[in-house]
């Protein structure tokens, strides 16, 4: 053990960042009450962060948290059970603490706690924040930003979704082949927006997304390895990989946002490019399309210009059309608008943003605002882009893209 108190700090958030969702998933796999998994882990690493400056950084920290854990789950039901069903369950999780956890390796129980929040007695708007939540430790706030929906109405669902798997005995398992299918779009769902929230941080300053790209990488690796004849899963990788090859472009060397038209392609990782553009192959073998291979494609479109120097606007608008009629969105919408406005010219990628214009979701949007910003200043309409911009601007979380619009916005004011 180490008793450095800076080090024992930094090896309980290690713990935290990296093995949250894992020691969630492990403490909840017999009782299948997560939220007292969650609430017994919570007081682990209060704890961890008391005890560990003190006592030093154990051999195996997660091994530590999870005796912690258990114990905090023994105490609460004590205090909370006195019936005959309380205390088989006290006695369930006894006999669990009778292992030797401090020897073992824990094994991973992730990928069976995703498909139980994806079970089809979950609500179907609910089953993917409850992923992210139970996986990555996301708080209400965060997901309900994902999800367009207000912190408080996205906590009343998580909360009911918890008690759902207790009350009725989900299963912790992954589902046989026959009925994969209809929960497998749920995690990739989750995997997806875990990865997305972790690219809005590329610098990997903000602690409450901070490795969530990498972890829904993993996490997408994970189901194709499960999967490997499953397209999605491939395409859903390949996506998630042609992003994080651009990485190191969507910064110069002062931290300002370039964006993707504008990058240096030569600071692209072409091994990920590459990974990327076989699993996608891979995946176009099996002959079932779906949402995230087209929206690989279009990444594989724009990693076309590191050969070609231009981007075909006219592909990417058809992979576009083909994904508004499978997977219709406002997101979808908006990225089909600006390729519209470079294949055909501003005014048509205008007509096709405004017709978005009375979905109230896109009120707080901050895509919506840009795009429709940027498009009306190209059209020299400067007073309604400057208005635009302002609404982009104040809903923008990152200063760096926050300081690129409002360079754009002061330039039409010059």
């Amino acid at each position: 053990m180490d008793s450095r108190p800076d080090i024992a700090r930094a090896a309980a958030e290690v713990a935290a960042r990296q093995s949250y969702g894992k020691l969630v998933a492990y403490l909840a796999a017999k009782s299948r009450d997560v939220a007292g998994a969650e609430d017994a882990l919570a007081e682990a690493f209060a704890a961890a962060l008391e005890r560990w400056p003190q006592t030093g950084v154990p051999e195996k920290p997660e091994a530590w948290l999870v005796a912690v854990a258990r114990r905090r789950r023994v105490d609460a039901v004590r205090r909370r059970l006195t019936s005959e069903a309380g205390r088989d369950h006290l006695k369930l999780i006894a006999e669990e603490m009778e292992a030797s956890v401090e020897k073992q390796n824990l094994p991973d129980e992730r990928l069976r706690l995703m498909f139980a929040c994806a079970h089809p007695a979950i609500e179907a708007g609910v089953r993917a924040p409850l992923i992210l939540q139970t996986i990555l430790g996301f708080d209400a706030a965060t997901i309900a930003s994902a999800f367009l929906v207000s912190p408080a109405t996205m906590g009343q669902r998580l909360v009911r979704a918890k008690s759902r798997i207790r009350e009725i005995g989900i299963p912790f398992r992954v589902p046989e082949r026959a009925e994969l299918g209809e929960r497998l779009d749920t995690v990739l769902e989750a995997i997806y927006a875990a990865f997305a929230e972790g690219w809005t941080d590329p610098a990997g300053t903000e602690t409450r997304r901070r490795n969530l790209a990498t972890e829904g990488i993993w996490l997408g690796q994970l189901v194709a390895s499960l999967m490997p004849d499953e397209p999605e899963a491939l395409g859903l990788l390949a996506l998630m990989l042609f992003a994080e090859a651009r990485r190191g472009a969507r910064r110069n060397a002062a931290g300002d946002y370039v964006p993707l038209a504008e990058q240096d392609c030569r600071l692209w990782d072409h091994s990920l490019i590459d990974e990327a553009e076989a699993l996608l192959g891979r995946a176009a073998t099996k002959g079932v399309i779906g949402r995230y291979q087209l929206e690989a494609a279009v990444q594989s479109v724009h990693a076309t210009r590191r050969r070609t120097g231009r981007t075909d606007w006219a592909a990417i608008r058809n992979f576009y059309d083909a994904l508004s009629t499978i997977a219709g969105s406002p997101v979808i919408s908006i990225n089909r608008a600006v390729a519209i406005a470079e294949a055909e010219g501003a005014a048509a990628g205008l007509a096709a943003l405004y017709v978005l214009g009375d979905d109230k979701r896109l009120n707080d949007y901050q895509p919506y605002w840009a795009a429709r910003a940027g498009l009306l200043a190209r059209l020299g309409n400067a007073a309604q882009a400057v208005e635009a911009y302002d609404r982009a601007i104040g809903l923008e979380r990152d200063p760096a893209v926050r300081r690129f619009l409002q360079a754009k916005r002061a330039a039409l004011r010059n």
